[in-house]
């Protein structure tokens, strides 16, 4: 990859809404040029999509948790991520290496709620859970580039 597309996905990766002539005065091109270069990395699949990003103590979302989990029968199909998909409060899911299978990153209004959402993981997804809690987040979702 050039070192100037590289440049461009660093930048979209700190603002996401940078507009193309913003981009093109960063990097020394038009702003047709800085559009046709950040359509053909959409294009390439460089980038996924454009999100924003929120607040989740501003929704009241106070408790952040990973949670490990292992089926419960090791024999049984590993299907647990489509038995949990429904739960909204599990806001990613990871297929990992290690002790457990998978790792759910949740977010909650309460520890009460986090309480009965386990149960719900344990119930809905025949795992066991190991939970870790979130005190603070330092950094997140760092760029990559």
């Amino acid at each position: 990859m050039e070192k100037l597309d590289r440049r461009i996905l660093a930048l979209l990766a700190r603002d996401g809404r940078m507009s193309y002539t913003d981009i093109g005065k960063e990097t020394g091109l038009s702003t047709s040029a800085a559009q046709q270069r950040v359509r053909r990395l959409e294009q390439r699949g460089l980038i996924k999509g454009y999100h924003a990003r929120l607040d989740a103590g501003q929704l009241g979302l106070l408790v952040t948790a990973f949670v490990a989990i292992k089926p419960f029968d090791p024999s049984q199909p590993d299907d647990a991520p489509e038995r949990l998909k429904h739960i909204e409060e599990i806001i990613s899911c990871y297929s990992v290496a290690g002790d457990a299978s998978y790792l759910l990153k949740v977010q909650v209004p309460s520890m009460s709620h986090l309480e009965s959402l386990l149960a719900r993981i344990r119930s809905d997804g025949k795992v066991s859970t190991q939970t870790t809690t979130v005190l603070s987040i330092p950094y997140e979702d760092r760029p990559q580039i």
